[in-house]
């Protein structure tokens, strides 16, 4: 097993003091680090989700489906190729393309909400069929459309082996419609229709499905999950999944503002709490195989994650709920020891959080008085 760390080096320091903007991020002096400059941060990106449509403030669909398909059509086009994307109904729908308008700078295609893995197949097949090979194929849609609605149709394309990358924006819910509970809704969380009333409030523990383990299941050339908390992760999974021929799959965790009760700003905050936690374990498989993982590099108690979130309120309010918080840390160390995500002392960091002072706020104890408070 290997890390998919990205190793870089810190920035030289004169003898003078080095001021930086931006704490914590890969901004020094108004100016981004060569060694970690991102696809995204090119003046070149596809832009391919541009400005203009209608995703909420902090939405984390908006920016993962902008990243992934950036990173996928240059990926297509280093090739000599281009790119065509096949969309479940959903939220990413919903903003992006309010009839006559669309905010999409590629071909792009809306399908219902629960067969883009079966019209991508048929896009892919008949691009086959007419010989045309450099134009490759990226199906996309929501949790919703994915793990409930559309599942019977990704696992048929994972099983017939189309040449096919699909993506999964997992916000843990019907979004669009709601924020009805889905098949990857967490436990404990309150939705719409799992209230935070009686004796066990909120989604019930032992439901769900683990998507990424089903695609694993069926031995299909790649499966990741990546959030939006790490960009340069998550283009680099885009990249090498474009690289390969066959069905893939990544699933990327995408907060939402709106249906969790979290603040606009804490967006990727709260992804990378969700890893860092382990409750979002982030990790790479090839036929079947986990080959890398994303270690945790300063883990925190998945308190810190939760807290920062309306829909998991009940459990801090009015009364701590101790036995509930302790089954969902249960479930993150569980993650922890099935995909060893401690224990990597060589795992180098982006940035030196010394010379960042990242570490004064990323991965600290988050304050109850944080959290968004009750309407």
């Amino acid at each position: 097993m290997t890390t998919s760390t990205t190793a870089t080096t810190a920035p030289q320091q004169s003898e003078g003091r080095t001021r930086f903007y931006q704490v914590g991020s890969f901004a020094v002096g108004n100016r981004l680090l060569p060694e970690v400059r991102s696809l995204q941060s090119s003046r070149e990106r596809n832009n391919t989700l541009t400005s203009g449509h209608r995703a909420c403030q902090g939405c984390g669909e908006a920016l993962g489906a902008r990243y992934v398909l950036d990173a996928a059509t240059a990926a297509a086009e280093q090739a000599g190729g281009s790119l065509v994307t096949v969309n479940a109904t959903g939220c990413l729908e919903v903003f992006s393309s309010p009839y006559p308008e669309s905010a999409w700078r590629l071909p792009w295609l809306h399908s219902l909400f629960g067969n883009a893995p079966a019209v991508a197949t048929g896009v892919a097949a008949g691009l086959r069929a007419k010989g045309r090979d450099d134009i490759r194929v990226v199906a996309q849609g929501g949790d919703g459309g994915t793990v409930d609605i559309g599942f019977g149709c990704l696992s048929g394309m994972f099983e017939r082996g189309d040449d096919v990358l699909y993506v999964c924006y997992d916000n843990q819910a019907y979004m669009n419609t709601g924020v009805q509970r889905s098949g990857a809704t967490p436990p404990a969380v309150r939705t719409a229709t799992t209230q935070a009333v009686g004796d066990a409030p909120g989604n019930v523990f032992g439901q769900g499905k683990d998507v990424p383990r089903i695609a694993m299941a069926h031995e299909i050339p790649y499966v990741a999950t990546a959030t939006v908390a790490d960009l340069h992760d998550l283009e680099r999974k885009v990249a090498y999944a474009m690289s390969l021929h066959g069905p893939r799959y990544i699933h990327v965790f995408v907060p939402c503002p709106l249906g969790w009760g979290s603040k606009s700003s804490h967006t990727v905050r709260i992804a990378r709490l969700a890893v860092e936690s382990g409750l979002f374990p982030v990790f790479e498989a090839e036929h079947g195989e986990v080959t890398g993982v994303s270690p945790i590099r300063r883990q925190v108690p998945v308190e810190d994650y939760l807290v920062l979130q309306r829909r998991y309120a009940h459990l801090f309010r009015p009364t701590r709920d101790e036995q509930t918080i302790a089954r969902i840390q249960a479930i993150a160390d569980r993650n922890i020891r099935r995909y060893g995500l401690l224990g990597h002392p060589d795992a180098v960091p982006v940035l030196n959080d010394e010379v960042t002072g990242a570490a004064s706020t990323l991965g600290a104890r988050a304050d109850l008085n944080d959290a968004p408070k009750e309407d």
